[in-house]
């Protein structure tokens, strides 16, 4: 067998890195696969093209016998034809696929195509019905009289009330503790924590650590 290269995306909807390169380590654990490299960005995979995406770099560089292992094919992308044409452009080059939560490996057979078709459709369909969702809900409170918006000056860095203590956050994540024990910790509400983190971008430090801690093993 060739490389396996473990790839993981955090996107704008605060998907959890631990959660996704925990699941590829115990899949990869339970098949006997040794992950050589984990590589990973943060990035949408609705709003991005591929060719914007260090993904994109990653494909290209497989060769015949390599194995990818993403945690969902919803990583691939959040776009139809994305998923499609990822997944069959590397069959095509000998290059195995494997989606962990669909516990799926994905062959050049018929039942791997629909399958991929299947995945990337159900992925498009809820992230369009997220976006009808909160269309709706903020023309809603506009026509209600609510103002949206922070107040100003809200943002700054001081007023938040997890100022200085990103290093903690990151040792606590590093961890493995869960993100709604960190944000009870500092008496804040989980989704005040995600929001800190995507602010300060403390999930790519995350990540870059982790795959650090990876690859030096």
């Amino acid at each position: 067998m060739g490389r396996v290269i473990a790839y993981i995306r955090v996107s704008t909807d605060h998907q959890d890195v631990d959660n996704q390169l925990s699941g590829i380590r115990a899949y990869a654990e339970r098949e006997r696969l040794t992950i050589d490299e984990v590589v990973g960005e943060t990035i949408s995979g609705y709003k991005s093209t591929l060719k914007e995406r260090r993904f994109s770099e990653v494909t290209q560089e497989l060769v015949s016998g390599d194995l990818l292992i993403v945690s969902e094919t919803s990583r691939i992308s959040r776009k139809l034809m994305d998923v499609l044409n990822v997944i069959q452009g590397l069959l095509d080059r000998g290059v195995g696929v494997i989606a962990v939560k669909e516990n799926i490996v994905f062959k050049d057979d018929i039942n791997s195509k629909v399958l991929a078709f299947a995945f990337g459709l159900s992925a498009e369909i809820e992230r369009n019905l997220i976006s009808a969702r909160t269309r709706e809900a903020l023309a809603r409170k506009k026509a209600e009289g609510v103002v949206l918006g922070r107040p100003v000056g809200s943002g700054k860095p001081e007023n938040l009330k997890l100022h200085g203590k990103d290093e903690e956050i990151i040792a606590l994540s590093m961890k493995r503790v869960s993100k709604a024990a960190i944000a009870r910790m500092f008496d804040v509400n989980r989704e005040t924590l995600n929001r800190y983190i995507r602010r300060q971008q403390l999930d790519k430090e995350i990540l870059w650590r982790l795959h650090t801690k990876t690859t030096v093993k």
